[in-house]
């Protein structure tokens, strides 16, 4: 049986088009299913969504590509080429860091280049940062060469993987690793911020996701010209090439079970779809509470901790900033501390730290001539705080405007235009997202391979996860890879990182 015939004559439907739903649906089909995509917005892209307003364009969701093989597999499945449809284009610096000393610290994409950076803070640290990245390369090539598109549906999965997580270190925290290899305290910051980027805190999150680092560094930071909505844009043409059923403003109610086998779904209009398989793309804890008949309803593991929430401030300016970095991290006078008070205790501070999205800097087509477009994102509690939204977004908006007005954008008080924001009661209403968290479940080590939610029910054999909260986690390589291991589930051969 080839590859192209394994599930010839058999439906699958996926539930939510944001990135793991594509790339789910372009893998099956490229096995012979007949996939239906349901999506329960008016787009396709899940959080990738586009807002325009007043002439200015945002990416609601991702901004930062990292590996960008994953998105020329996809095409490459169908004989085509990414580059006639897409220009990913690299950026330099990666991020720059703006601390609350007034210090600056570009992360450059040469390793000669961030040497030189880090000299200026601490001529030791460029020796420990080599160190560093050699570790992170060890890290990388096992969990993410070998383990990132691998299933973890046995407990011996994850028995077997012991020694090499022990001889990596992997029970040390992402800060612990840093910490022993780095000395100056911002420029141990500036290389612990990874986990914030795919809902973790460094000094909790486990060091395999050191691992980020190298990835950047083998493949480079990328910038999709017309930005993440443009990469949407172009995998719904791919889809729609391919034969593939797409069905927008597609709300499903329910998850339909017969014999513990799901045989289809049926939406908020009464629709029913029938399917020989159903994959579900969105949070897992949603799945299982509020998808499945409610006499089957039951998690497969104890409750999870959930990643921080996020707040979105979106804006454009009639002005430009040309001395603002495509991605700019934006650090606030404390750390740990903030970090513990937005994941433990999940109250909001006094002070924050931001991640400023300048997609201008790259791609003018985001604003008018001579305006800027932005995007600022605030780490914040979750739904399982008591923030009441209601009144502390207009708050927080006035906060941030304020900070980076003093700081990286003076005037922006005088030159802000088409305000608008999104908090965790828009993620937990617009993408069913549980508790309004930003990034499904916490990476945590107790929360990932096995211990994450699996790929495959274990009651349900034929119900499938992908996306942030199951194996192997967050971010756009995470997610994109997740539809990997349903593939390897589903065929019993091993598919591979690409990596």
């Amino acid at each position: 049986m080839t590859s192209a015939t394994f599930g010839a004559g058999k439906t699958v439907v996926i539930i939510g088009a944001g990135f793991a739903g594509i790339a789910t649906a372009l893998r099956l089909r490229a096995i012979g299913y007949d996939v239906t995509l349901m999506e329960r917005l008016d787009s396709l892209g899940g959080r990738a969504q586009v807002f325009e307003r007043g002439g200015y364009r945002h990416d609601a969701g991702p901004t930062v590509i990292t590996a960008p093989f994953l998105f020329d597999e996809l095409f490459e499945l169908f004989d085509e080429k990414l580059t006639d449809h897409l220009d990913f284009v690299p950026l330099d610096p990666f991020y720059r860091f703006h601390f609350a000393d007034g210090s600056q610290f570009d992360y450059r994409a040469s390793i000669e280049d961030t040497l030189t950076e880090i000299r200026r803070f601490s001529a030791d640290d460029a020796e420990g940062y080599l160190a560093l990245l050699e570790q992170s390369k060890k890290v990388y090539d096992v969990g993410f060469k070998q383990l990132v598109h691998r299933p973890f549906i046995r407990i011996w999965d994850m028995v077997k993987q012991i020694p090499a997580l022990l001889f990596l270190k992997c029970y040390k925290s992402v800060s612990q690793m840093v910490n022993s290899h780095l000395k100056h305290p911002l420029i141990r910051q500036a290389f612990s911020i990874h986990p914030l980027l795919v809902g973790g805190n460094p000094f909790k999150t486990t060091a395999i996701y050191t691992l980020i680092h190298y990835l950047e560094r083998r493949w480079g930071v990328f910038f999709c010209m017309g930005g993440t909505g443009k990469l949407v844009q172009e995998l719904g043409a791919l889809m729609e090439r391919q034969g593939i059923t797409i069905q927008l403003n597609a709300d499903v109610d329910e998850i339909i079970l017969e014999n513990k086998r799901a045989t289809g779904v049926r939406l908020s209009n009464n629709t029913v779809v029938n399917a020989d398989l159903v994959v579900f793309g969105g949070d897992p804890e949603t799945c299982y509470e509020q998808l499945l008949p409610k006499k089957k309803r039951r998690l497969p593991s104890p409750k999870k901790r959930y990643s921080m929430g996020l707040y979105v401030l979106y804006f454009g300016t009639k002005k430009l900033y040309p001395d603002v970095a495509h991605h700019s991290i934006w650090m606030g006078p404390r750390f740990k501390q903030l970090l513990s008070e937005i994941f433990d205790s999940k109250q909001m501070s006094e002070d924050f730290s931001l991640y400023v999205h300048r997609p201008t800097a790259t791609d003018k087509s985001f604003a008018p001539d001579g305006c800027e477009s932005f995007y600022v994102l605030c780490p914040v509690p979750n739904l399982q705080g008591s923030v009441n939204w209601e009144t502390e977004g207009e708050v927080l908006r006035d906060r941030i405007v304020t900070a980076l007005e003093e700081t990286i954008l003076p005037e922006l008080s005088s030159v802000i235009e088409e305000v608008f924001w999104m908090t965790p009661e828009d993620f937990a209403k617009d993408y069913r997202s549980m508790h309004g968290a930003g990034f499904s479940i916490e990476p945590r080590l107790t929360q990932s391979a096995w211990f994450r939610f699996h790929n495959r029910d274990s009651a349900v054999d034929n119900l499938y996860f992908v996306g942030a909260g199951t194996h192997p986690g967050a971010g756009l390589p995470g997610v994109v890879s997740s539809a990997k291991v349903v593939e390897e589930l589903l065929t019993g051969a091993e598919v591979g990182s690409g990596g």
